[in-house]
């Protein structure tokens, strides 16, 4: 049995993840799940399965981070996202850059030193442009499985441009396209087009120190990889567990 040295929790808006680590700062075990309703309850019943997966005797120091890091009753500290995922991904790569983390329903490029620390950041979390809320609701009009939105996007190099950075308004833009007969590879390949620009656009404010990095569930889809390395013309690192880095970094904040 590994040796359990500290839990950092993520709770976010569309899944919760915790992660273990070692004295030696390794992760060694980790559990992702959907949010649910009831996130309190959740949130317990996740504590106690990394607790009864080590057979823990005495409590590990917990930290907690995401959106409902202040339902995380047992935690010893609750910290930002920001802090959390530059120190996970700092952990990861050992190098100053710029993070780009894309969630459900927010996004964040933050800029790191080359101790780690957080020199600037920015986040969009008041509109579903550039978070994978865009992807989602988009993909549920074209009819089309968001697993698969990444590999339809990449199966073709037609691109059809969508102008709007609404999702209202895109849905919208969407339907004309279709009634217009544009192919669908077209479409999806224009919408991860769109959302990769808007994420581009935040990461120039903060100024983008290569390398780029990625965080989060959305960057697991393979047209957005490419796509930001597209745009900004510099090579992308992408982690083993991109989900788990907000978690990974809140385990670390325990040593």
């Amino acid at each position: 049995m590994f040796e359990l040295f500290g839990l950092g929790i993520d709770v976010g808006s569309t899944t919760i993840k915790i992660v273990a680590i070692n004295s030696q700062f390794e992760m060694i075990w980790h559990h992702l799940e959907p949010t649910q309703p009831q996130v309190g309850p959740q949130v317990k019943r996740i504590i106690k399965l990394a607790h009864d997966h080590f057979n823990v005797k005495n409590t590990p120091p917990l930290i907690a981070t995401g959106y409902g890091r202040r339902l995380v009753q047992d935690a010893d500290q609750h910290v930002t996202e920001i802090t959390c995922h530059a120190k996970g991904i700092f952990r990861e790569f050992h190098q100053k850059g710029t993070l780009i983390d894309i969630g459900g329903q927010d996004s964040k490029v933050i800029a790191i030193d080359s101790d780690g620390k957080v020199i600037d950041f920015v986040m969009n979390d008041k509109c579903a442009a550039g978070t994978g809320r865009f992807l989602e609701n988009t993909a549920r009009r074209l009819g089309v499985d968001i697993a698969e939105m990444g590999a339809k996007a990449l199966s073709t190099s037609d691109e059809s441009p969508i102008s709007s950075t609404c999702t209202v308004f895109a849905e919208s833009e969407i339907v004309s396209l279709i009634a217009n007969g544009v192919a669908l590879g077209a479409i999806v390949r224009g919408l991860h087009r769109s959302l990769v620009q808007r994420i581009v656009s935040m990461a120039r404010l903060v100024g983008l120190t290569a390398p780029i990095m990625l965080s989060g569930g959305v960057v697991l889809n393979p047209a957005v990889c490419e796509m930001i390395a597209e745009e900004t013309a510099e090579e992308v690192h992408l982690p083993q567990f991109p989900q788990l880095m907000g978690a990974y970094g809140a385990a670390l904040l325990t040593t």
